[in-house]
């Protein structure tokens, strides 16, 4: 952001804060608007990232043709609507066709889509067709388990509800068994950590 952008958006942050009832001259919130500033440039980055970029930076050949599972990916995201937090974690499997993409990118590329406003169903649908798209998988499977705050803060205001979305692709949407072992991995027990 310009200076002149920097200065509108605290401006915008004061603003915000003078119509709920606070002060925001007083001195706990003086700085209030830049540290809002600077969060939000992080809380939003995925923006200004390239998934497909990440995907192909780490990609390699290899003869492995069977299901590569990432379980338990944990992610923040904001609800487009209320613009208040989504907190999950993401399962994503592909099988691979030639081709398998270094493990550390498929996280990378859920916080790319994560860190933009969002609905959970198209955080989900957006990771599976990035996938499938970049490393042309014989298939890809994504679920995402997530609450959220505009539910749980307010509205209905129900604490601890779950919302549960997939997104199939090729063998895991066509082939029942593959896509019944995926759904046995991800709810089996994590076991031991490493």
């Amino acid at each position: 952001m310009s200076n002149k952008q920097d200065l509108e958006f605290e401006n915008a942050v004061k603003t915000m804060m003078f119509h709920v009832g606070e002060n925001p001259s007083r001195e706990g919130l003086l700085k209030t608007p830049q540290r809002v500033r600077k969060a939000h440039e992080f809380i939003f980055g995925g923006y200004k990232e390239d998934p497909k970029e990440i995907l192909e930076s780490a990609m390699f050949t290899s003869s492995n043709d069977e299901m590569v599972l990432l379980k338990d990916i944990e992610f923040y995201s904001t609800c487009e609507h209320h613009l208040l937090p989504i907190i999950g974690r993401v399962h994503v499997a592909y099988i691979p066709d030639g081709k398998v993409v270094g493990l550390s990118k498929i996280p990378r590329v859920v916080n790319v889509f994560a860190r933009r406003m969002q609905i959970q169903e198209q955080l989900t649908e957006q990771i599976a067709d990035s996938i499938m798209e970049s490393i042309q998988p014989k298939g890809v499977a994504v679920v995402i388990q997530a609450r959220h705050m505009c539910m749980e803060m307010r509205g209905v205001e129900k604490i601890n509800s779950t919302t549960t979305s997939s997104a199939l692709r090729g063998l895991f949407k066509k082939d029942e068994k593959t896509r019944s072992e995926f759904f046995s991995l991800i709810n089996s027990p994590t076991g031991t950590r490493y």
